[in-house]
């Protein structure tokens, strides 16, 4: 986003800003058996319970003060590994819920994500994204929890202005809409709320500024977006890299692309992985803690192949 604060260097640098791959359609079977030789160390955080925790007081003074009204708190952590990445990252491409599963590979690098959230498309003459904020377990309870909760569903509702501000600014479209609001779907073990935030096409609208309206998407940021930047880059120790970025497709006639949370990267030595969520005013340092460890237990999971 310009004018945006510039955050702390990526852990993977090896992994360039933009990759494009020409993809054809295959018909082979993919193996998500483990691969011989394949190890994964002991995971280390890039910021104890204990520093996470603060970060979220820190967020919650800054609301207080007026400087912002949410923030999205993101944390990183990595282990060694040996042996070939590739079936672990696939596993990690498979798992239920991930709208977005996808394994992209270089020189030296590879990443995976499993990501349920569409950061922007645009199909049929509209320009569609679809903000996931909210989480709970994946119960009967969670669910009743989920959608009872006022606290999830104001940090919701202000993403969701968010995005219909991002489009509403974007040249070429015309009103927006919001065509379903605090939807609860399933990734993985936990419920998660997504809305859908819409607007027809009714000019010629450029590819780099429909990116550059709605990056870094507003879930995985805060709001005002530019405010939340900064206080990311204050105290976020490990810069996001390829995580909070997109991943997807662009045809001759359409453009899918998901926002790549639930991501993890290796650079040939260790494997990294992201997660947090969106910090309000009425957020509790411990339970933010944990639902950061929720999601990230599924990829953790998945690469140890159990």
């Amino acid at each position: 986003m310009a004018g945006g604060v510039v955050g702390a260097p990526s852990p993977v640098p090896s992994i360039p800003d933009v990759y494009a791959v020409v993809y054809r359609h295959s018909t082979s079977q993919t193996d998500f058996s483990p691969s011989k030789g394949w190890s994964l160390g002991p995971w280390r955080d890039s910021w104890s319970r204990a520093d996470h925790a603060h970060a979220v007081e820190e967020v919650r003074a800054a609301i207080a003060r007026g400087d912002v009204y949410q923030v999205n708190v993101v944390g990183h952590a990595s282990a060694p590994y040996t042996g070939d990445p590739g079936p672990a990252l696939r596993r990690v491409a498979a798992l239920p819920g991930a709208r977005y599963g996808g394994v992209l590979a270089g020189d030296g690098w590879a990443m995976a994500t499993a990501s349920p959230e569409t950061l922007v498309e645009v199909r049929d003459g509209r320009v569609i994204t679809r903000p996931i904020k909210g989480t709970r377990p994946a119960t009967d309870a969670g669910r009743g929890e989920l959608l009872a909760s006022t606290k999830e569903r104001a940090e919701h509702v202000m993403i969701v202005d968010l995005e219909r501000n991002d489009l509403a600014r974007l040249p070429g479209t015309g009103p927006v809409r919001v065509d379903e609001l605090f939807a609860v779907r399933r990734w993985v073990g936990l419920w998660q709320a997504e809305s859908v935030v819409s607007a027809p096409l009714d000019g010629d609208v450029d590819l780099a500024a429909l990116l550059r309206a709605v990056c870094p998407g507003g879930s995985v940021t805060g709001a005002p977006k530019l405010a939340a930047l900064a206080q990311i880059a204050a105290l976020e120790p490990v810069g996001r890299g390829v995580s909070m970025g997109a991943l997807g497709w662009l045809g001759h006639d359409h453009l899918d692309l998901g926002l790549s949370i639930r991501t993890v990267a290796v650079d040939g030595r260790r494997v990294h992985a992201w997660a947090g969520g969106g910090i309000t005013i009425d957020s509790d340092p411990a339970d933010e803690v944990a639902e950061a460890a929720a999601k990230a237990g599924p990829l953790r999971a998945a690469l140890r192949g159990v």
